[in-house]
């Protein structure tokens, strides 16, 4: 190993790897690989500006043991930035150190000589690199498991696990897995795999193994610090926060499959105005177009955009589109496109990526020209009407089949940069709204490192009406916003297969809407069952043909599930000042607004283990009811003093209570001061 220091970073080189370490933010490193001449410059999530440190480089010796029993001056190096140390041996073995504590360490099984514990015979080493021919390399990194650790973040995964230990994850955009590589270990650090490369990461009992399919070096980013607040306010530092969310989106968004014609859009929005229950965002959702890629309305159920638009903003309410990322064959504007290399690629077969309701292939927002171009159609036909925002669905993007060795974008192969593809779809919208006095509020169904800080809402996607999925939901929020993506909601009651006949249907909604109230962004939406209603037309294009949900709104089912929604409205009404509060708190400091327990009682070691209630910012303690015909449940409540908001009795923390759980409420704690 051949160490030296060039500017502030610790290079050390190796059997033709080039390894850079140097300070990124205060008590962090970044740390990267190549086994190719020179690193790339790409610096994917960390694109936030970060004061140029001076770290301490020491590169000298250390005596190991020979085979004869003797000793050798092995080369060994080291940097130190803040309260994070790195170490590097003579076999390129790393190691770091929170406050001189060992808190992460490569595994490396490899024989090279010497008598030390890395030394072995299995040949498995720290930093596996398997070349393409010509081309990239896949590349493995692994790590040593530490027993008793606890994992969380990592994105959104369709499971009922907050601690990610034990669990494997595919890296990888799927509809509802939200892949964001970085997680905060509660041994006292973040680590953030600066990688949009489709993989998987194990977090093994007897190993931690990162693995990229396809990239040119390897890159990623730790910081060490006590708490986890202070781990997402280091993250969110380096890759960006979240704006100040607008007032006026804090309240209730009415959504749901699907407005076919702006009469029904506004005759919803007319009984809301009627019924005093002043919504803010109504979303007018897929297929109101003519074909996928035409990016506008179709006029004959459509016809006069602008003036929907203004009586929907004389009463208050603002206007979300749902535009995707697909262009049918049959599209206008299909052609242009292919021909000036604005859509995905494919390596071998047929040109088509996606098969829903036409023959369609993906744009390429990796592309500058291609989210330009896009924006001019969408500004055109949508944004220039007075449209406000946009539902960016099917950003992962949705594919016919997730074969990412096929897919090829301006940016890379797609097994090399995929992961990316939904912040860049983003940007497409985000930077030229940007641009005007509006302040952008988009609604994505995926998101990648970093996506914070392009006004994204995310969404957990496509997922079934099912008591399963509402506990899934619940982990999936919390270990999203420990990714630094604060901005977040689901589907009230879930997307598909809820029948709103069905007794069982109805109290999960009833339940799913009163966890809504404590969530970032609180929005109605589903294709319901039972699927009754007759298309407009016959027609093989436009908006009328394709099938409609039963509505969704809030006196849809009755007096009865009405009464306990406009309480839950209510609520939600009277939280606003404490919403701008925690907004603000997500801007400033990176904090999500759904935080797991440890968040708040990091020094409580039952908060550590607690995955069915949550804080939602600092004050107010939720516990969502998750099984049918519950009427109660136990809660966990920290030292303290707490208050049922809906008895307004006090409980002293410290232990476990049975809280009340009615159909008409979940149990929700208020902190006392």
């Amino acid at each position: 190993m051949i160490f030296s220091q060039e500017g502030n970073a610790l290079i050390a080189k190796r059997q033709g790897e080039t390894l850079r370490i140097e300070p990124w933010g205060t008590d962090s490193l970044r740390v990267r690989a190549t086994m190719f001449p020179a690193f790339t410059g790409n610096d994917w999530a960390l694109t936030e500006q970060v004061t140029s440190l001076q770290p301490t480089v020491q590169i000298g010796t250390q005596a190991l043991r020979t085979g004869e029993g003797g000793t050798w001056e092995a080369p060994f190096a080291s940097i130190e930035n803040g309260r994070l140390k790195a170490t590097v041996n003579h076999s390129g073995v790393l190691a770091f150190f929170r406050d001189g504590k060992q808190i992460l360490k490569e595994y490396n099984r490899f024989y090279d000589g010497s008598v030390t514990r890395e030394s072995h015979c299995l040949k498995v080493p720290s930093r596996e690199w398997l070349p393409y021919t010509a081309g990239d390399y896949k590349l493995t990194v692994r790590f040593e498991s530490t027993d008793g650790e606890k994992i969380f973040g990592m994105g959104q995964y369709q499971q009922p696990y907050l601690d990610m230990k034990g669990c494997v994850l595919e890296l990888a955009q799927r509809n509802s897995q939200v892949s964001v590589p970085f997680m905060v270990s509660s041994l006292g650090y973040g680590f953030l795999w600066n990688n949009p490369a489709v993989g998987k990461v194990s977090f093994g009992k007897n190993l931690t193994e990162w693995v990229a399919g396809a990239c040119k070096e390897m890159d990623y980013w730790i910081t060490a610090e006590d708490k986890p607040r202070e781990l997402l306010y280091q993250y969110t530092a380096v890759t960006g926060r979240a704006p100040m969310m607008r007032e006026d989106c804090m309240g209730l968004w009415q959504c749901k499959l699907r407005y076919r014609t702006q009469e029904e859009v506004l005759s919803v929005a007319r009984e809301y105005h009627r019924r005093n229950i002043p919504i803010d965002v109504i979303v007018i959702d897929f297929f109101h177009w003519t074909v996928q890629g035409d990016w506008k309305f179709d006029g004959k159920y459509w016809p006069d955009p602008k003036a929907m638009v203004d009586e929907l903003h004389s009463m208050g309410i603002k206007v979300m589109v749902s535009v995707w990322p697909s262009v049918d064959r049959r599209s206008e504007n299909f052609n242009e496109m292919m021909e000036r290399g604005l859509l995905m690629r494919t390596e071998r077969g047929a040109a088509q990526t996606y098969d829903f309701q036409g023959d369609c292939v993906q744009i390429d927002p990796t592309n500058p020209e291609t989210r330009a171009y896009v924006w001019d159609k969408c500004k055109r036909h949508y944004y220039d009407y007075g449209i406000d925002f946009f539902w960016l669905d099917n950003s992962e993007p949705d594919l016919t089949k997730y074969d990412f060795d096929n897919f090829r974008y301006y940016l890379g192969p797609a097994l090399e940069c995929s992961n990316i593809y939904p912040q860049y779809y983003s940007r497409a919208y985000f930077e030229p709204m940007s641009r005007t006095d509006k302040q952008p509020v988009n609604l994505l169904r995926s998101g990648w490192a970093g996506s914070q800080k392009y006004g994204n809402v995310l969404w957990s996607g496509d997922v079934p009406s099912s008591w399963e999925a509402l506990r899934d939901q619940v982990a999936a929020g919390l270990s999203i916003g420990m990714a630094g993506i604060p901005w977040w909601n689901t589907d009230i009651g879930g997307f598909m297969e809820g029948n709103v006949n069905d007794p069982d249907f109805r109290q999960l909604l009833v339940r799913w809407y009163e966890w809504a109230v404590f969530t970032p962004v609180m929005r109605l939406h589903g294709d319901r069952e039972p699927f009754t209603i007759p298309p407009l037309d016959n027609r093989e294009r436009g908006g009328g043909y394709l099938h409609t949900g039963q509505p969704t709104e809030m006196w849809a089912l009755g007096d009865e599930i009405f009464t306990i929604m406009k309480a839950g409205y209510d609520l939600r009404k009277s939280l606003k000042p404490y919403l701008k509060r925690i907004y603000q708190e997500a801007h400033e400091n990176g904090s999500p607004l759904m935080r797991p327990m440890f968040y708040e009682f990091p020094e409580d070691a039952a908060c550590w283990d607690l995955a069915d209630q949550y804080m939602f910012g600092p004050d107010y303690l939720v516990a969502p009811i998750l099984k049918p015909d519950t009427l109660e449940r136990a809660v966990y409540l920290p030292a303290g003093q707490w208050e049922e908001i809906h008895t307004g009795e006090i409980f002293p923390g410290g232990r476990t209570v049975k809280a009340a759980a009615p159909l008409a409420y979940i149990p929700v704690f208020k902190r006392k001061a």
